[in-house]
């Protein structure tokens, strides 16, 4: 949740879309891309004035350009949601091979960041969790990419955003289980790797 810059950042992420969607409609395509880059950048000057973090900031808008790129050279609104339904699949995809080679990527993208041994895929109840959470990462990829590329294709624009800005509570709900799984696994206060050998290494009085 940190990474994703917590559930204000959840919030934040659909801000652009939700700016999006009315303009469009009210307005031009290049109106309503500029109107969504603005809130883009507003975010993040908003998270540099709040000294918060400003890597969700930072990618969000990153992600907007794109979004916004596809959709100027397309000339169509829904291209605006082409690199989200990408991404998606992709990612839907990719978490979903994990568990086929038994490397979920739930749990070594955890033990990465933290730091710690991938030791952990030798022990069936963490792995069983990770599977888990990997599982319900990778069926929320895909069925938002499915989704949202059906409406692509039948050229719902204004459907399409309303079903992406609601994407962040299948997200909250995916980063919940993943707590369950780190927790479940046993890794959630892990020990600095030296720890040991420092204590086998102090020298004993007498």
């Amino acid at each position: 949740m940190e990474q994703m810059g917590g559930i204000s950042g959840l919030v934040y992420s659909s801000l652009p879309v939700a700016v999006f969607i009315p303009v469009n409609l009210l307005s031009t395509l290049n109106v309503a891309l500029y109107s969504a880059l603005g809130v883009a950048a507003a975010i993040m000057l908003w998270r540099v004035v709040r000294r918060e973090n400003l890597t969700p900031a930072i990618s969000g808008f990153i992600g907007v350009g794109i979004s916004a790129l596809i959709a100027h050279l397309l000339g169509e609104a829904r291209g605006f949601y082409l690199y989200g339904i990408v991404l998606n699949l992709v990612w839907g995809l990719a978490f979903t091979i994990s568990i086929l080679v038994r490397r979920p990527l739930a749990g070594v993208m955890w033990t990465f960041v933290k730091g710690m041994s991938q030791d952990w895929r030798h022990d069936r109840r963490a792995l069983r969790a990770y599977d888990i959470a990997t599982a319900v990462w990778a069926v929320s990829f895909l069925v938002r990419g499915s989704v949202q590329s059906w409406l692509y294709v039948t050229n719902q624009a204004t459907l399409l955003g309303i079903v992406k800005m609601m994407g962040w509570g299948i997200t909250a709900l995916a980063t919940l289980v993943t707590i369950w799984a780190v927790r479940r696994a046993g890794h959630t206060d892990p020990k600095p790797q030296d720890e040991d050998e420092t204590t086998q290494t102090q020298p004993t009085a007498g």
